[in-house]
């Protein structure tokens, strides 16, 4: 009976869920959906054309339906957007906690005074001068890929698809930012599985978000995609684990050796030591939750900035040389790179420092035979990727 009492009760608690979403979006409409699939099939094939098409028929915002009980809100409108950023609401839990498992309890989805607590502590992790000891590490990583963009191009116009290599070039900057560890991934092949995990994770997890059935823990752990994402997860956890673990040796190696010579600079890992030697509170868990979130949220997002930048600046060359024109004035030749005003976030920093150096060795110019497919993900990502032509400048 008291099974059958449970049930009821949250089915009338859906029943009231969905009626009160119907009733706060009634004032936007959106394309026919389904009672139980909402509007996935609309949505099935991943095309951003029927999404383009949607937002030309329903101008500002239209609610997504994914299944009956859930819903999202696109918004496109500056003046929407802008309202609804500057409200300060709670965190939602419902997308964060499909992430948990692969990245714990981070900043990105702690709130309240434990969120308080982890921003106070990590923050020397973005300062100013942290930041900058970073710029050289970035220029690097990105010289290393314009080398082999000099090899395939040589003194001719090469056609390349940039977004495989910006893929690989990012991992590389935030594995040295964040754990200062040369992983050659640019140029060794025997990092590919690290590669290719968490691409396919963030895929698995954007199937997750927009697929209702999957919403229920018990059917998405049972699934063939809930099967394979542990193993994923179990490959990223024992890698951070490893490099946590060879960190603390060294640290104590270190403390016995007064005169062992210190690295150039302190990385995050670094950081997120010295905030759980600070306080007792901060515990493993949060430590590993905070390294992970930091490689999340810092690959994909920068990947599909400097991306989607490059693939623009392709697309209008009178903006990509007014673009160069200012970096040479600041910067010459680009050989001693500093810190130019660049910004106070990591993400900034590490764009401005790639497509500044990126521009002043190569022009570019898109392929009209290779038009770029998008699909949705938690950043738009090519279908079949970005191919720029680059011509090497004298």
């Amino acid at each position: 009976m008291g099974f059958l009492s449970g049930r009821l009760l949250q089915a009338i608690k859906l029943y009231l869920q969905r009626q009160r979403l119907l009733r706060d979006l009634r004032l936007f409409p959106s394309p026919p959906t389904h009672w139980l699939y909402g509007h996935q099939k609309l949505f099935k094939d991943g095309k951003m054309e029927n999404l383009e098409k949607i937002v030309e028929k329903y101008p500002c915002a239209f609610p997504r339906w994914v299944g009956p009980f859930a819903v999202f809100f696109y918004i496109y409108d500056p003046d929407y957007a802008k309202t609804f950023l500057s409200r300060t609401d709670p965190k939602s839990r419902f997308l964060y906690r499909f992430i948990i498992p692969t990245v714990g309890k981070g900043l990105v989805n702690l709130d309240g005074p434990k969120w308080s607590q982890h921003r106070r502590l990590l923050t020397p992790g973005f300062h100013f001068n942290t930041l900058k000891s970073f710029v050289e590490v970035m220029v690097q990583s990105v010289n290393i890929m314009l080398d082999k963009w000099e090899k395939i191009c040589g003194s001719q116009d090469a056609l390349l698809d940039v977004y495989e290599h910006i893929d690989l070039m990012t991992l590389d900057v935030l594995m040295k930012c964040i754990f200062s560890w040369e992983t050659n991934c640019q140029t060794d092949s025997s990092h590919d599985y690290y590669v290719k995990a968490t691409s396919e994770g963030s895929n698995i997890l954007i199937q997750r978000v927009y697929n209702y059935f999957y919403h229920c823990d018990l059917i998405f752990k049972i699934s063939p995609l809930g099967h394979r994402l542990r193993e994923i997860n179990k490959i990223l956890h024992q890698h951070t684990d490893k490099i946590v673990k060879d960190r603390r040796n060294s640290l104590k190696n270190e403390n016995k050796q007064a005169n062992t010579q210190k690295r150039k600079y302190r990385d995050f890992l670094d950081i997120v030591l010295s905030a759980q030697a600070e306080n007792d509170s901060f515990t493993d868990a949060d430590l590993w939750s905070e390294v992970n979130t930091f490689m999340l949220a810092g690959h994909d997002s920068v990947l599909a900035g400097i991306s989607w930048l490059l693939y623009h600046l392709a697309l209008y060359p009178e903006h990509q040389e007014r673009c160069r024109e200012e970096i040479r004035a600041i910067l010459g030749d680009g050989s001693s790179i500093t810190w130019n005003c660049i910004g106070q976030n990591f993400a900034i920093v590490e764009i401005k420092v790639i497509v500044a150096l990126i521009l002043l060795r190569f022009q570019m110019t898109v392929e009209p035979t290779k038009p770029l497919v998008f699909v949705p993900h938690i950043f738009i990502k090519p279908k079949k990727g970005i191919y720029l032509h680059l011509k090497k400048l004298p």
